[in-house]
């Protein structure tokens, strides 16, 4: 893709982001669905340590999960590219001071330092990326995690008009990083998958086994 035509996309998306929370504060409905409000309780449940030192969720959102999450942080670093997201998610966590959102475009604006984050969770941001990007986003993740990091993906599986990458592919440039896998679970609606540089299970962490 040449420079043009990937600021044209970037332009795009953007354009989608800002017409969809223009339209709606809660375009998603995160806050109502019980599909949502479920899909977060498994992806907590599904987190190998009770709680992490600094975490990283990327493509926030409003910020529903960012709220969820913050509990089991000492501090969390979310982000998203709509500035309107970005604002809302900033209101629903104002009373948290651990928890910071910033605007960012990625991968081009991912955090720098390695080793900085002991948990990264990417849910529904990688379909929106094209297959360069994905793979610039996974490296990133894979650079930014600590030694006993945690990477976590969740992702839509139904086909949907905005979509430049099937979750299968968005799943394979994780996968691709080689770091052990603790769960897959798949449904028909989506895709949840955890892998951390400590391939021990949570039952041998705590020497049940």
């Amino acid at each position: 893709m040449t420079d043009a035509a990937a600021a044209d996309a970037s332009a795009g998306s953007d354009r989608y982001f800002d017409d969809l929370y223009g339209a709606s504060e809660d375009p998603y409905g995160l806050c109502d669905r019980w599909y949502e409000r479920r899909k977060r309780a498994l992806i907590l449940a599904a987190l190998p340590q009770p709680r992490y030192r600094c975490a990283f969720e990327p493509g926030c959102g409003i910020g529903a999960f960012t709220l969820a999450l913050a509990g089991r942080c000492d501090e969390l670093e979310a982000s998203d590219r709509s500035a309107r997201a970005v604002e809302l998610a900033r209101q629903r966590t104002a009373q948290l001071p651990h928890v910071h959102v910033t605007r960012q475009d990625l991968p081009a604006d991912w955090p720098q330092g390695s080793g900085r984050f002991d948990l990264i969770v990417v849910a529904e941001l990688g379909y929106f990326l094209d297959d360069a990007a994905m793979q610039a986003l996974a490296r990133c993740c894979a650079d930014s995690l600590t030694d006993d990091g945690t990477l976590v993906a969740c992702d839509w599986r139904p086909d949907f008009a905005e979509r430049k990458l099937a979750t299968d592919a968005v799943h394979a440039h994780l996968e691709a990083l080689a770091m052990p896998r603790l769960l897959r679970h798949v449904e028909d609606d989506f895709a949840l998958q955890v892998w951390c540089r400590d391939g021990r299970s949570v039952a041998q962490r705590e020497a049940i086994r």
